[in-house]
Order: structure tokens, then C-alpha cells, then sequence
């Protein structure tokens, strides 16, 4: 090894990229992409360590796909690598963002034998086009693109990014506090993805692999509660019960949840709303839901369809169930023939049976996002 850790920044909330997917999330093959660019890196064989940063929602749910360090982020890009270098122990620390997907290894190699006696060496490119600044035109010779990956000596740039300064990047940070810059030849390769017109620039990225479809069942079961309202697949029933529970106790929509974390491999509605958060109680489920479709539109998913059965002795649900069907579409953005509902009773067998609560199991598919027709 060489005494270097590797910094991935993958913490962002993508605003700019204006796709339901978050860009970190986008799916290459069947990889997001942050795993994609580090297993990239981490070919190079040259790491003593990988980091990367990750949103807090998504903390979690990084740490499933593979064993690197993950480090939680902040609201900015400086802030998420001053958290990340809290777990740097290595000299030398090479920085890149996960946008700078197409990972190119001569550059590295070149960072490495140039920066000598330096402090930071950045990969930068000329500006060919004419240049104004401020109503003039200025001398596009003196210019440069700064592009990432950038290396840097671990306790310089921990220093830099101390000051009470926002930088955009390392270099800067390192330049504005005395330290030595120097420059590499860049490459038009390291194209930075921000807006989604970006995505043509970046041929090393292949389609996701929209064959593989993702299953995932959701259970779950509530109580009667005398005088409290009942909601049930996002739709009021009428019922002089409803159920007891720390929600509104929509218990076609909890297993609707379940079904879909299930297949998406991120947990259960217990470890998102725990009924210990009394920020959660009485809450509205279709809002849950929202919250839960976001979540999984972020990290590259969509849905493709839901069956869901109601097992209830009372009340009579027949009359209700087009109109939770369409409720959950609406809320899905599917049509709302992908989003079957059935009811049943259970022959007066058990304590559905015996009246005393309602039983749903829901069956939801996922497949991924396929940002190369949106």
C-alpha cells in the first residue's frame, strides 16, 4: 500500500440533477453508482482504506452493499469531508466526488509522482474558450479547470478546511492557507455529472439492468379500537371502530410499506417510524407512504406493481376497494391497474374471525430507474 486513503464524497442531496434518482443512486448495470466508481478505485490496488460519505437517511442502506468505511455527511461538501478525515489515518489522502463517475487511472498514477514535495496536486485543464470577467475579456492563459480526484497530505488539508471558509474544493482550501499547490494534466474523461444533460459525457456508464425485478411481502396486523376512525388503504371506512395503534393505524398501508422496503432491501416500517418516536403518533400512513416512495425513488427504484389482500370478518370492505385501489396509485404514480386489492374473511377462524382486528398481507415489485429514457 502506499500510505493512502481513499475519499469518496457521496453525501449530496443532487438538486441540481432534477431526476427522481438521486445521481449517487443511479444504477450502473445493477451497482449504484457510488460502488461503482469505488470499485473502480479500489482496482488500482493502492488504498489503505476506502471512505465514503453518505447522506444520514442513507447510512444504513450503503452499509448492505459493501464493507467499506462509511462516514456520514453534512450539509455541504466541505463539512462531509472534514467528517470524513476524522477517520483518515493514513499521510497522504486522495479525494474525488462520486459525480466524476469515470474513473481514470493514469491520472492518479500522475498525482502521485508529481506531488514530491508539494502539498496538494490536482488534475486541471486549459479553458479554450475566450473568457470575460466583470465586462472584460482576461487572459484565458492564466486559466484553469480544477477537477477531482485531488491529493493532498492529510494533516495540510486538515488544517485548510478548518479555517472559517467555505472552499469548493481541496486545492483551494490548501492555497488559501499557505500550502503548495501543483497541477496535472487533466482529462475531459473526468466530466463532472451535475445536470442530467451531463449523462452524455460519461460513456463509461452503462444502462441499468432493467430485467431484474425485485419482490418484497409485507404483514401486519392491528387491533379494534371503540370510537376512533378507520383508515384503510388511505380511504375512511365507515365503522364505529378503528384500530389501535401509534399512526392512524392504517394496516393495509403499514404491509404496503413493508412490502416495499422489503424489496428494496432498506429494513422495515419499524426501523423508518418507530412507535417509540412521538413524532410519529397519530400519524397520517398515506404520508408515511409518501415518505417511503421518495426514499426508494432516491436510491434508484421505481414501482411496478402491488397486490394487496385484506383479511377482515367486519366491516364489509367490497364497496371500498376501487377507491383505496386508486388512493394507492395516485400515491405510487402508478395506474391504478397495478394496484390490485382484494378482501376476505377468514370463515370467522381466528381473532379476525372472531372480530377483534384486520389482517393484510402485501406483495409489492420494484425494478430499477431507467435514467437513459427519462
Amino acid at each position: 500500500m502506499s500510505d493512502l486513503t481513499l475519499v469518496l464524497l457521496a453525501a449530496g442531496e443532487a438538486t441540481r440533477f432534477k431526476k427522481p434518482v438521486k445521481k449517487q443512486w443511479l444504477r450502473i448495470g445493477s451497482k449504484p453508482l457510488w460502488l461503482h466508481v469505488a470499485q473502480e478505485f479500489e482496482k488500482m490496488d493502492l488504498f489503505d482504506e476506502i471512505i465514503i460519505t453518505s447522506h444520514p437517511d442513507e447510512l444504513f442502506y450503503m452499509q448492505r452493499f459493501k464493507d467499506y468505511t462509511f462516514v456520514e455527511g453534512a450539509s455541504s461538501r466541505q463539512g462531509s469531508l472534514l467528517n470524513a478525515l476524522k477517520s483518515v489515518k493514513t499521510k497522504l489522502v486522495l479525494v474525488s466526488d462520486v459525480a466524476r463517475a469515470c474513473v481514470d487511472i493514469a491520472i492518479c498514477k500522475r498525482l502521485l509522482e508529481e506531488l514530491k514535495d508539494a502539498d496538494c496536486a490536482v488534475p486541471a485543464l486549459p479553458v479554450s474558450d475566450t473568457v470575460y470577467f466583470d465586462g472584460k475579456p482576461i487572459d484565458r492563459e492564466k486559466l484553469f479547470r480544477i477537477q477531482t480526484p485531488q491529493l493532498s497530505r492529510t494533516e495540510v488539508l486538515k488544517t485548510a478546511l478548518s479555517q472559517e471558509k467555505i472552499f469548493t474544493d481541496e486545492s483551494s482550501a490548501i492555497y488559501s492557507n499557505g500550502g503548495k499547490v501543483v497541477f496535472v494534466e487533466g482529462s475531459n474523461s473526468l466530466h463532472k455529472l451535475t445536470y442530467a444533460e451531463d449523462l452524455v459525457h460519461l460513456p463509461c456508464l452503462k444502462k441499468p439492468d432493467t430485467s431484474l425485478h425485485f419482490t418484497g411481502n409485507g404483514f401486519d396486523v392491528h387491533g379494534f379500537e371503540e370510537g376512533k376512525p378507520m383508515y384503510l388503504g388511505g380511504v375512511l371506512i365507515d365503522s364505529p371502530f378503528g384500530f389501535k395503534a401509534h399512526s392512524d393505524g392504517d394496516v393495509c398501508i403499514h404491509a404496503l410499506i413493508d412490502a416495499l422496503l422489503g424489496a428494496a432491501g432498506m429494513g422495515d416500517i419499524g426501523q423508518l417510524f418507530p412507535d417509540s418516536d412521538e413524532a410519529y403518533a397519530g400519524a397520517d400512513s398515506k404520508e408515511l407512504l409518501k415518505s417511503v416512495i421518495q426514499k426508494i425513488y432516491n436510491v434508484g427504484f421505481e414501482v411496478v406493481n402491488t397486490d394487496i389482500t385484506i383479511m377482515a370478518q367486519t366491516p364489509k370492505l367490497s364497496p371500498y376497494k376501487e377507491k383505496m385501489a386508486k388512493t394507492l396509485a395516485n400515491i405510487l404514480d402508478l395506474s391504478p391497474d397495478r394496484v390490485n386489492i382484494k378482501a376476505t374473511t377468514t370463515e370467522k377462524l381466528g381473532f379476525v374471525g372472531r372480530k377483534e382486528g384486520i389482517a393484510v398481507s402485501a406483495t409489492a415489485t420494484l425494478k430499477y430507474f431507467d435514467w437513459t429514457q427519462s
